[in-house]
């Protein structure tokens, strides 16, 4: 309970959310065969059975199955004998009409623990991801971009930042019943546990300064929550499943694991978050304002009774036990809940209750806008840009008020905050890229081919063999945050890869590398089996592509090989369009000769080279080395940039190569997509770890010596 004499007498001003009211014209009037999802909807609010109804007309419950499942509907006789036992007039069958009642009132449902005593402290989905601004933006577009309607106009989006006081947000605790829910809030604070340490700071921070930040995410030409409440679909993927990912783009998805939708409770400090949905398709003859709220909480106990944590904010539905439902809002009550939509534009809104950024970069309003909207240009840049007489991909604003002011918004625009990078793809998009660069605009398009495994199940003789990507390469400034990068996508051109190609700045010009892989180079059969392959080596993060465990049960050993591979080849195909002519190799254009650097960094470098300092391991249960490195660096400014080499050695000499199954940065560097380490530059000393692939063992590991070496990585640092 709130202690704070401005929120003392909050809780006696709490009333139900108003029942549904009834519909609009628009939605009075339904098709005939909208009448049996009426009618089913009438009997969940009355706790009236099927067979109940069937008794009362004195007709069987086969035909009231049938009328409620829309295989058959009834005569006009007896839908005057239906009005009558619904308690409702003749008209009121005839034109849907959505009578409120007592039973029909929008309440909260909690789940009660499970009864073999199992806890859950927390939503496991929800640590996959840090509840960070930009982790959240990246989840939550790519899902809409997935979700596309029309092909033909790109899904807009807008990020609301509203920040309620005072009796704004005493009105919206008031809607959302606040009463009900804060003894079960205020249950799972524990200091002992990071979910819990969570919830009781947003608590702390609203009763102290009568404030409330909610995140509202709109999309527009996106599917919407389709299907049924339970079965499969949209809806229950989203609301009531973990690790369901049901998209309409398949293949083509950006997501793939049903974890990004996590990121939306893991952002709210109070684990909720509000929905409506415009469908694309109708459920129960209706399409707008299908509404339900989600409470993600830990195990914790209230008036002594167990719950196991989630809970769900809609209309009961006593056929499943008095558990809640979504439900069809009229649009005073969207407005109530911050969650009013433009009628007619199918998509979602997703209102985070409590919004913050976990990593303590933005601690207020404009601190979170300027994330979020740098966050944004950086992952999406490409599906926001246009070109070729196309329209974008993608179009998102970022929006802040508080309280009732009508607020600031602003577009975020690729040519401003991915200007080089944009410009490389427009040219693509327009035709207008050139074979080689000659001057400090030039945007040379090359190919890199990507050897496409076959896969372990329905391979095809004639399946492709090898796709083509297309590689961008662009000059661009010295000291451009993102020079000497490559930047790597797929189907819905969201940033995968981005990295720096390590050792490219003596005998280059800077410059920016763009590949488009699978769909994002074109459309032919190569080009889609490259998208489904590059998919299945993405990890949950969609922020590399290597060895995952989809990608080993998808396709035959190898695959992770040839993608690194073609990473690679990527790489020297950057550096080489950009590369300084030898000295007598002819005149160098003027303009091409005037963006011309010596990386003047490099001219104190210390000599030496990395070393292996320690070495240490030890085998596992199923087989595989675990091995720790600790690596000597000579100090210098630039990123060491280098392969660890992993090889068994046997009698006779020699060493036999075995790959790495995973590889982790434990200080001083990083683990890049192609399985490489970036050295921090500077630094004298570093360390990762490592564990063999089991199925890459030429003899046994216990018969083995491993030796791990440091190797140049192509276009890197010697």
């Amino acid at each position: 309970m709130f202690d704070t004499p401005l929120m003392s007498n909050l809780h006696a001003s709490l009333a139900v959310l108003r029942p549904i009211g009834r519909a609009n014209e628009r939605d009075a009037v339904e098709e005939a065969d909208d009448f049996g999802p009426w009618l089913g909807r009438q009997l969940r609010r009355r706790s009236m059975s099927q067979n109940e109804l069937a008794l009362t007309l004195d007709v069987t419950r086969a035909a009231v199955s049938a009328w409620v499942t829309g295989r058959a509907e009834p005569r006009p006789d007896k839908k005057r004998a239906i009005a009558a036992a619904l308690g409702l007039d003749e008209v009121a069958v005839t034109v849907r009409e959505e009578t409120p009642t007592q039973a029909a009132s929008v309440t909260w449902y909690h789940r009660p623990a499970h009864v073999d005593g199992g806890r859950e402290f927390g939503n496991p989905a929800a640590f996959a991801f840090d509840a960070d601004l930009s982790v959240l933006a990246r989840e939550a577009t790519q899902n809409s971009l997935d979700e596309r309607l029309d092909n033909s106009r790109p899904v807009r989006m807008r990020y609301t930042l509203h920040q309620i006081t005072g009796k704004h947000l005493f009105r919206f605790l008031d809607a959302i019943q606040w009463s009900e829910i804060e003894p079960h809030v205020q249950a799972a604070e524990d200091p002992k546990r990071k979910t819990g340490r969570v919830i009781a700071d947003g608590l702390r921070e609203m009763r102290e300064n009568s404030s409330l930040i909610l995140l509202r995410i709109d999309d527009f030409n996106a599917n919407g929550l389709t299907g049924s409440d339970y079965d499969d679909g949209r809806f229950a993927a989203v609301v009531r499943r973990q690790l369901d990912s049901s998209k309409s783009s398949g293949d083509t998805a950006g997501g793939s694991y049903g974890l990004g939708k996590a990121t939306l409770w893991a952002t709210s400090r109070l684990g909720l978050v509000l929905i409506n949905s415009t469908l694309s398709e109708t459920h129960e003859g209706r399409r707008e304002r299908r509404m339900i709220g989600r409470l993600d909480l830990p195990w914790h106990v209230v008036d002594g009774r167990e719950w196991a944590g989630p809970g769900w904010f809609g209309e009961p539905d006593r056929t499943r036990g008095d558990a809640a439902r979504s439900w069809w809002a009229d649009t005073e009550t969207a407005a109530s809940l911050h969650l009013d939509r433009p009628e007619g534009e199918p998509g979602t809104s997703f209102l985070i209750v409590g919004a913050h950024d976990a990593s303590g970069d933005a601690q207020d309003l404009p601190a979170m806008r300027d994330k979020l909207v740098r966050s944004l240009a950086d992952d999406f840049w490409a599906a926001m840009t246009t070109g070729g007489g196309r329209p974008p991909l993608l179009e998102v604003t970022v929006v802040t008020r508080r309280d009732d002011e009508e607020g600031v918004e602003e577009r975020v625009d690729p040519h401003v905050h991915a200007p080089v990078r944009a410009r490389a793809l427009r040219a693509f998009l327009n035709g207008e890229t050139v074979d080689a660069i000659t001057g400090p605009t030039d945007v040379a398009r090359l190919s890199v081919s990507l050897v496409l495994p076959a896969r372990k199940a329905g391979a095809r003789g004639d399946a492709p063999t090898r796709h083509d990507a297309v590689l961008l390469v662009t000059p661009c400034a010295d000291d451009d945050r993102h020079a000497n990068h490559i930047t790597a996508m797929r189907g819905n051109r969201m940033t995968v890869v981005d990295r720096r190609i390590g050792g490219a700045g003596v005998n280059t010009v800077a410059f920016q590398a763009v590949l488009l892989a699978g769909v994002a180079a074109g459309d032919a059969s190569a080009d889609l089996a490259a998208e489904r392959l590059l998919r299945t080596s993405e990890p949950p993060e969609h922020n590399a592509w290597r060895r995952t465990d989809d990608l080993t049960a998808s396709y035959v050993r190898g695959a992770a090989t040839r993608i690194a591979e073609f990473l690679k080849a990527a790489d020297v195909a950057a550096v080489t369009a950009v590369a300084r002519p030898e000295p007598g190799g002819g005149d160098m254009p003027a303009p091409l000769r005037d963006i011309l650097r010596l990386d003047a960094a490099g001219a104190g470098r210390t000599t030496g080279y990395p070393t292996v300092k320690d070495l240490d391991g030890h085998l596992q249960e199923d087989g595989a080395w675990r091995i720790r490195v600790e690596v000597r660096l000579p100090e210098r400014p630039d990123a060491w940039h280098l392969v660890p080499k992993l090889r068994f050695a046997v009698r006779g000499g020699g060493g036999l190569p075995v790959e790495w199954a995973t590889l982790v940065a434990r200080s001083n560097c990083t683990v890049e997509g192609d399985g490489s380490l970036t050295f921090t530059p500077l630094s004298r000393s570093a360390v990762f770890e490592g564990v063999s692939d089991p199925t890459s063992h030429p003899i046994e590991a216990a018969l083995s010596v491993a030796q791990v070496d440091l190797a140049r990585a192509v276009g890197g640092a010697r």
